[in-house]
């Protein structure tokens, strides 16, 4: 058991590396200086779960993932960013792949704590990050629905 919950943690770490990737990406690009400085504060909250969570995995005596993984869905998500970007989309196109993204990490930290197999006190961990998961999606969609209602 104790191996199975490093490999989700970790699977986990990557996967929060990446999406801090994305919004350090989607803040170089967005043109509004107020989506700039939100896609920032994400990113850098998301290093603040990967921290937390590379604690933990080193706590259960594992080595933690200190890279973003090759997932294909993931990073694809964030290639059609940079090509939304290059397409003259601007922050709407930003919006929505950042959000896509968002569903992404929000379905992946649900599978884990629906991981039958996990211990508790994992479970706790990841409930813990996955606070922090919730709210920058419910945050990018929110933005997204309003800058959908703002084009209509």
């Amino acid at each position: 058991m104790l191996d199975h919950d490093l490999v989700v943690l970790n699977s986990l770490i990557a996967t929060t590396i990446d999406s801090a990737l994305g919004f350090e990406r989607a803040a170089e690009d967005a043109q509004a200086g107020r989506f700039q400085e939100m896609f920032s504060d994400f990113a850098r909250e998301r290093r603040g779960v990967v921290t937390a969570l590379q604690a933990a995995v080193r706590e259960l005596g594992g080595v933690a993932e200190d890279d973003g993984s090759l997932e294909a869905d993931l990073h694809r998500r964030w290639v059609d960013l940079r090509a939304a970007i290059t397409g003259n989309g601007g922050d709407k196109a930003i919006i929505d792949e950042v959000e896509r993204g968002e569903d992404y990490i929000k379905e992946k930290y649900e599978a884990a704590l629906a991981d039958p197999d996990l211990a508790e006190g994992t479970r706790g961990i990841i409930s813990i990050a996955y606070e922090s998961v919730r709210a920058g999606h419910d945050t990018a969609s929110a933005l997204k629905h309003r800058m959908r209602g703002a084009a209509e």
